[in-house]
């Protein structure tokens, strides 16, 4: 097996060795055929360059033992091996693809559950800021999910849980983003549409509270005082810690409004059926 602790053992030993000779002495550069070396001895070159942070050139010859001799045990484990150089390297498209051959090709193999977690890498790794495009972060949170639902006894089944709700909060935080810029522009309407994405879709994150806030404004500027009020109840019941729940607190009691369910609103069927169980 190639995981993680077999790739980090295998770089340790790298860096260690007594002699460069199997891994950089005897192999010529890349300008060189290699048709004359063993599997073994490209191998061992790749983990060299892996081992000193030449991430591109360790690709190279591992991607030449799968070209040389496609038919052997060491192209099986050059092929993982590219995957984690690439992914090394930053180069995340062809990450994906080694992945994605190894998972293709060796479906069954132990290192089938790696290779998923490689690809669901490559996409997550590439989400930074939230005002980009969201397009890699579903991109890696249907990839996280493959791999804890299909390897959900893996040694990754646990880290892609941890990234899947970082990249589940992280679309929740775009939403707010979009709902904030409208609510300062007193685009009600639009702001409101955008925080109930967060409340509906989103409510196992961290934004939930801010989402409900921003309902109690966006619904008083808009003279909608059943639904503020019910948003505020809900904000009452599950986070009465936060600030969101002290904001919104002044800001209904200043106007001489309970933070209570009232109506019959899309939160109001929210507040029965999370607080008081009624689904009907």
């Amino acid at each position: 097996m190639i995981g993680r602790r077999s790739v980090a053992k295998i770089i340790a030993t790298c860096l260690v060795a007594a002699t460069l000779s199997a891994c950089n002495g005897n192999l010529t550069d890349r300008t060189a055929s290699l048709e004359g070396y063993t599997p073994e001895h490209i191998f061992q070159r790749g983990e060299y360059e892996l081992a000193n942070g030449r991430a591109e050139d360790a690709a190279y010859y591992f991607a030449e033992i799968e070209r040389l001799y496609p038919y052997s045990s060491w192209a099986k484990r050059s092929l993982i091996m590219q995957a984690y150089s690439f992914h090394s390297g930053k180069d995340y498209e062809d990450s994906r693809a080694a992945a994605q051959r190894y998972i293709d090709f060796y479906p069954t193999d132990e290192d089938a559950a790696y290779a998923q977690y490689l690809l669901a890498l490559s996409y997550y790794d590439q989400i930074d800021e939230v005002g980009r495009d969201q397009g890699l972060t579903f991109q890696a949170l249907q990839s996280l999910r493959t791999v804890i639902e299909v390897y959900p006894d893996s040694e990754y089944a646990t880290s892609a849980i941890l990234k899947f709700d970082l990249a589940f909060d992280h679309l929740a935080a775009k939403e707010m983003e979009i709902g904030r810029y409208y609510l300062r522009r007193q685009h009600y309407t639009a702001a409101i549409n955008r925080f109930r994405v967060v409340v509906e879709d989103f409510q196992t994150t961290t934004h939930t509270p801010e989402a409900l806030h921003r309902l109690v404004e966006a619904y008083l500027s808009l003279g909608l005082v059943d639904e503020a009020q019910t948003a505020g109840a809900i904000l009452g019941y599950n986070y009465q810690s936060t600030e969101w729940y002290d904001e919104s607190y002044k800001l209904l009691t200043s106007q001489g409004l309970k933070l209570k369910d009232k109506g019959n609103n899309w939160l109001s069927q929210i507040y029965r059926q999370s607080i008081k169980g009624q689904w009907l």
